[in-house]
Protein backbone atom coordinates (compact mmCIF):
# COMPACT_ATOMS: atom_id res chain seq x y z
CA UNK A 1 0.00 0.00 0.00
CA UNK A 2 1.24 3.61 -0.73
CA UNK A 3 1.77 5.60 2.40
CA UNK A 4 -0.20 8.60 2.71
CA UNK A 5 1.72 11.72 3.68
CA UNK A 6 1.46 15.37 2.78
CA UNK A 7 2.74 15.60 -0.50
CA UNK A 8 0.11 13.12 -1.60
CA UNK A 9 -3.05 14.86 -0.15
CA UNK A 10 -2.01 18.14 -1.72
CA UNK A 11 -1.17 16.64 -5.12
CA UNK A 12 -4.94 14.74 -4.45
CA UNK A 13 -6.99 18.13 -3.58
CA UNK A 14 -5.26 20.19 -6.37
CA UNK A 15 -6.53 17.31 -8.89
CA UNK A 16 -9.74 17.72 -7.05
CA UNK A 17 -9.59 21.71 -7.47
CA UNK A 18 -9.47 22.82 -3.72
CA UNK A 19 -6.54 23.25 -1.19
CA UNK A 20 -6.26 23.44 2.80
CA UNK A 21 -4.35 24.76 5.33
CA UNK A 22 -1.35 22.98 6.41
CA UNK A 23 -2.73 22.39 9.57
CA UNK A 24 -5.67 20.66 7.90
CA UNK A 25 -3.71 18.33 5.98
CA UNK A 26 -1.55 17.47 9.78
CA UNK A 27 -5.25 16.59 10.86
CA UNK A 28 -6.27 14.58 7.47
CA UNK A 29 -2.95 12.71 7.99
CA UNK A 30 -3.56 11.91 11.53
CA UNK A 31 -7.08 10.54 10.58
CA UNK A 32 -5.77 8.51 7.74
CA UNK A 33 -3.27 6.93 10.14
CA UNK A 34 -6.06 5.55 12.54
CA UNK A 35 -7.96 4.84 9.58
CA UNK A 36 -5.07 2.48 8.31
CA UNK A 37 -4.88 0.64 11.27
CA UNK A 38 -8.39 0.21 11.71
CA UNK A 39 -8.32 -1.62 8.24
CA UNK A 40 -5.10 -3.75 9.79
CA UNK A 41 -7.06 -4.66 12.31
CA UNK A 42 -9.71 -5.53 10.17
CA UNK A 43 -7.85 -7.29 8.03
CA UNK A 44 -6.48 -9.86 10.72
CA UNK A 45 -9.66 -10.98 12.17
CA UNK A 46 -10.27 -14.68 10.65
CA UNK A 47 -12.13 -15.31 7.74
CA UNK A 48 -12.62 -11.66 6.74
CA UNK A 49 -12.10 -12.42 2.74
CA UNK A 50 -14.57 -14.90 2.35
CA UNK A 51 -17.08 -13.06 3.75
CA UNK A 52 -19.51 -11.37 1.29
CA UNK A 53 -19.47 -7.55 0.78
CA UNK A 54 -22.13 -5.38 1.91
CA UNK A 55 -22.88 -2.30 0.15
CA UNK A 56 -25.60 -1.23 2.62
CA UNK A 57 -25.68 -2.68 6.31
CA UNK A 58 -29.90 -3.22 6.25
CA UNK A 59 -31.96 -5.15 3.88
CA UNK A 60 -33.68 -3.38 1.11
CA UNK A 61 -37.22 -3.34 0.70
CA UNK A 62 -37.75 -0.93 -1.95
CA UNK A 63 -38.85 -3.20 -4.89
CA UNK A 64 -40.89 -5.35 -2.64
CA UNK A 65 -44.72 -3.69 -3.63
CA UNK A 66 -47.76 -4.91 -2.27
CA UNK A 67 -50.65 -6.70 -4.39
CA UNK A 68 -52.43 -4.06 -6.11
CA UNK A 69 -56.52 -5.69 -5.38
CA UNK A 70 -59.61 -3.54 -7.12
CA UNK A 71 -61.54 -2.10 -4.93
CA UNK A 72 -65.28 0.00 -5.74
CA UNK A 73 -64.19 3.82 -6.38
CA UNK A 74 -66.09 6.52 -4.46
CA UNK A 75 -69.46 8.16 -5.33
CA UNK A 76 -67.88 12.03 -6.11
CA UNK A 77 -70.23 13.11 -3.69
CA UNK A 78 -69.40 10.96 -1.01
CA UNK A 79 -65.18 11.82 -2.03
CA UNK A 80 -66.05 15.78 -2.40
CA UNK A 81 -68.45 15.92 1.16
CA UNK A 82 -65.18 16.82 3.57
CA UNK A 83 -63.35 19.35 1.00
CA UNK A 84 -63.33 22.48 2.27
CA UNK A 85 -63.99 24.16 -1.29
CA UNK A 86 -65.65 22.44 -4.47
CA UNK A 87 -65.85 24.07 -7.51
CA UNK A 88 -67.54 22.33 -10.85
CA UNK A 89 -66.85 19.35 -8.47
CA UNK A 90 -63.44 19.50 -8.32
CA UNK A 91 -61.53 20.50 -5.11
CA UNK A 92 -60.19 23.76 -5.42
CA UNK A 93 -57.05 24.38 -3.61
CA UNK A 94 -54.73 27.14 -2.61
CA UNK A 95 -52.23 28.69 -5.26
CA UNK A 96 -49.08 27.40 -4.39
CA UNK A 97 -46.84 29.06 -6.67
CA UNK A 98 -46.75 32.67 -7.04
Amino acid sequence: MKKVNKEILKETANSLMFDMKDSEYQTLLDEFDFIIKQMELISDIPGVDDATPMTFPYPIYANELREDVAGTPLKRDEALKNAQEVVDGQIRLPKVVG
